[in-house]
């Protein structure tokens, strides 16, 4: 995870470095002495945590979480335990460390920061797998197409042709655009000039798959990675 430390003492920061290196999954990409500095940073670069002292001067650090557009995780870092009630109403702030920070107490931070994160991109993944359809431009019309009833997508020069259990469609597109909106779950790449539903293969042989009555070429480097997402007893 790439962190950044955002307090206003040098010391507390050293100490939070200093824990930071006990675990290999921590990335300390930079740590400022003020929450301005910080946001500068973030409006150009992205991390997955950040260590947060709330009393700062100036711009304390719960002015620096409702600046935040698309915050990271946060774990925040204090002497003053009267702010946990209402720091915990925001999702992305996953623990709050007392200083003087016990390294036992830092080590369950960051075990939350980590599940959490992991939650996230799992998350992520599944929406993006949730969408059952997407829609095409054809002739100025959009057409809406079911995911699952594509069984073949090919690339004929500067079109495609999505092939489905009901219709063929012919669009004007490259096949790396439109492998991008197909879900990882349902679709494969073989071929520089195909893209398969794993779904609906019938038979492999060789370097080829079966899909309906068409027979489609696999390439060498694509085959382990069939191999790999078929359920093979």
């Amino acid at each position: 995870m790439k962190c950044i430390i955002v307090d206003d003492e040098k010391m507390a920061r050293e100490i939070i470095k200093s824990l930071c290196t006990e675990f290999n999954n921590l990335d300390i990409v930079d740590d400022f002495s003020n929450a301005i500095q910080a946001i500068k940073f973030l409006n150009e670069n992205s991390v997955d945590l950040i260590f947060l002292d709330i009393h700062m001067p100036d711009f304390s650090g719960l002015d620096f979480i409702k600046s935040l557009k698309n915050p990271p995780k946060i774990i925040l870092t204090t002497s003053d335990p009267n702010f946990a009630l209402q720091a915990f109403e925001y999702d992305f702030i996953v623990d709050y460390l007392l200083k003087p920070i016990e390294p036992s107490r830092f080590k369950k931070a960051i075990t939350k920061a980590e599940n959490k994160r992991i939650q996230t991109i799992s998350t992520s993944k599944k929406t993006n797998d949730v969408s059952n359809d997407f829609y095409v431009n054809i002739n100025r019309r959009l057409i809406k197409i079911d995911l699952p009833s594509i069984y073949l997508v090919e690339a004929k020069g500067d079109y495609i042709q999505i092939k489905t259990e009901d219709k063929n469609y012919i669009v004007h597109s490259t096949l790396k655009k439109i492998e991008e909106k197909l879900p990882e779950s349902l679709f494969l790449k073989v071929h520089r000039s195909y893209v398969i539903n794993i779904k609906k293969i019938i038979d492999i042989e060789d370097n080829s798959v079966l899909i309906k009555k068409e027979v489609i070429p696999i390439s060498r480097s694509k085959r382990p990675e069939l191999m790999k997402r078929l359920d093979l007893l």
